[in-house]
């Protein structure tokens, strides 16, 4: 047998139908916002000596807001006269017999707490859509609630009064809905307001206008109900609400878009089964293949919308493998390219690429000299003019290393200059423009904020690293193989880079060959997975190049440089 005995009294605490009386005499509110519990009297009392306490609610005399006018079809928004009555609303009509204002009823249970009134023409005549309420909007339910009883298999949410009756009447008059009382802003009070109302039903359809306002309000709305209980009804296009698609007649569309109303689910979790059209026609990401086929079978090229990290030991070779990059960046793709080289004059940077173009180390003086003036000219119209013109961008820092300044500089080349590769040198430079002690905590914001800008732009960016020393009694110097725990500060260069690229090579290796040749291995992927060694590639002295060889033979393990035919 049940312990309640009565329910939908009145509770003492909050005046809201909502009190279940149980047999001993003690009683809790079930309204959303009160929940108190009145424990039972000491004496013994029966059903029928259980009385409710009476609360003194502050309602304006009904008397006072009463409207006036009479029922009659809201002719303008396309609204039945029965549909109308069957809302409360009035129509007050001039000596003309035209209509000047709709009066729009809310109630609190079924006593009437305040009347909004909708004026349709002003006092020169002019159509207008001015409103003002007599009353008050506290604890009056939402518009049209008190219609419908709780438990109903649909219950429809609008933002506003006309698109309630519209969607009453374009649903064929079968199910509820309802309007929140104060437009968008206020969707989450009202509905927390009517939250166990709404909650007895077991769909609950959420139509807001076709607006920025109306889709932000009808997700944090979505958010009060229970795990797959609301659903978001977006209208077809050139429909702003509910009441336009009633005035052109669009039953049948309203319908179809009601029954598709998508359960809502919170940003960052999506239905599979619905994303079925993006995850084919997915954009491809624009690529272009490394300069050294070894890289390519590991990597499958360099990407857009990547961040990719360079790392290696002092004296390595890093400088040379972002020439070569550069370089191949700007005559194999037709994108614009950023270069930001923060230990070195940006002559020295525009230098260093046209070295790769003339196959000659030009930022040597006496190097430079070997060449003529319509030479070195020619080098650079083929590099930096002609079809290349204004397409490569170099930072030029004039000795200023400020860390906001360096960001917004790459920002600009990114977003104003339009370029879709950048390759900044190097990291920890970075790290000394920030005052922050903390190297590891300052790598981790810097980090943090190029990736953000990846995300954003979709560029291509290749960021240099160094590597802390490593322990024991050989350094990189001596070509140990390099490991994701020796990069230099914070596992975040590891963790937001798309790719890590290591380079080895043995300085001092009493071999030429061996001591000018670098290993090339991939620490991290997270394109294909495919990580270790991917090739060797050897330093020309009297060029300044890189050059790729033994591709196909060599091992995981060391080369054995001795069998090597160069």
């Amino acid at each position: 047998m049940s312990n309640f005995v009565k329910h939908n009294a009145e509770c003492p605490s909050c005046g809201k139908n909502h009190l279940s009386v149980n047999r001993d005499g003690s009683s809790k509110c079930f309204y959303a916002t009160c929940g108190t519990f009145h424990p039972a009297p000491n004496q013994e009392s029966n059903v029928s000596n259980i009385t409710q306490p009476v609360v003194e609610r502050k309602v304006t005399p009904i008397q006072s807001i009463n409207s006036e006018g009479s029922y009659a079809a809201l002719t303008d928004r396309r609204i039945s006269e029965e549909t109308a009555k069957k809302y409360g609303v009035k129509v007050v009509h001039g000596s003309d017999g035209k209509p000047l204002e709709h009066h729009y009823p809310y109630y609190n249970g079924h006593e009437l707490a305040l009347t909004k009134i909708r004026k349709l023409v002003d006092a020169k005549g002019e159509k207008t859509k001015d409103f003002f309420t007599k009353g008050s909007y506290e604890e009056t339910a939402l518009f049209g609630e008190h219609l419908f009883n709780k438990g109903g298999k649909y219950v429809t949410i609008t933002e506003g009064e006309c698109d309630a009756m519209a969607t009453y009447e374009l649903m064929g008059s079968k199910w509820a809905a309802v309007s929140i009382k104060r437009g968008a802003a206020g969707a989450e009070r009202d509905v927390k307001d009517s939250l166990e109302f709404l909650e007895s039903f077991e769909n609950i359809i959420i139509c807001f206008d076709k607006d920025k306002s109306g889709t932000e309000a009808a997700k944090k709305v979505a958010r009060l109900f229970q795990p797959s209980k609301a659903k978001i009804m977006t209208l077809p296009n050139g429909f702003k609400d509910a009441n336009d698609m009633l005035i052109a007649n669009k039953h049948k569309d309203f319908m179809e878009s009601w029954w598709s109303a998508k359960t809502y689910t919170p940003s960052g979790v999506i239905n599979v089964s619905e994303e079925k059209k993006k995850f084919f026609n997915r954009p491809v990401k624009d690529s272009v293949p490394y300069p050294w086929e070894g890289l390519n079978k590991k990597l499958y090229g360099l990407r857009q919308g990547e961040l990719v990290t360079l790392t290696g030991g002092t004296g390595l070779g890093k400088s040379s493998v972002t020439r070569e990059l550069e370089h191949h960046l700007i005559k194999n793709t037709t994108d614009n390219v950023g270069v930001i080289a923060l230990e070195e004059d940006w002559r020295r940077t525009i230098d260093g690429i046209l070295s790769i173009e003339a196959n000659a180390r030009l930022y040597i003086d006496q190097e430079r000299e070997k060449f003529s003036e319509e030479e070195l000219d020619k080098f650079f119209n083929l590099l930096y003019d002609g079809e290349n013109k204004n397409r490569v961008w170099v930072h030029a820092h004039f000795g200023t290393n400020d860390i906001d300044e360096i960001f917004t500089k790459l920002r600009f080349m990114i977003i104003a200059c339009e370029c879709k590769w950048v390759v900044v040198d190097h990291l920890h430079m970075l790290v000394s423009a920030v005052s922050e002690g903390d190297e590891r905590r300052a790598i981790d914001n810097i980090m943090t904020r190029l990736r953000s800008i990846v995300e954003e732009t979709g560029v291509g960016l290749v960021l240099v690293s160094h590597l802390r020393r490593a322990s024991g009694d050989k350094g990189h110097e001596n070509g140990i193989e390099v490991s994701l725990s020796h990069l230099r500060g914070s596992q975040s260069i590891a963790q937001l880079s798309d790719c890590v690229i290591a380079l080895e090579r043995n300085q001092q290796a009493e071999d030429t060959n061996e001591a000018n040749t670098t290993r090339v291995r991939v620490l991290k992927s997270r394109y294909t997975g495919d990580v270790g060694m991917a090739t060797h590639l050897l330093y020309d002295r009297e060029t300044g190049r890189l050059s790729e060889f033994d591709k196909e033979s060599f091992e995981e393990d060391d080369a054995d440089f001795s069998a090597l035919e160069l």
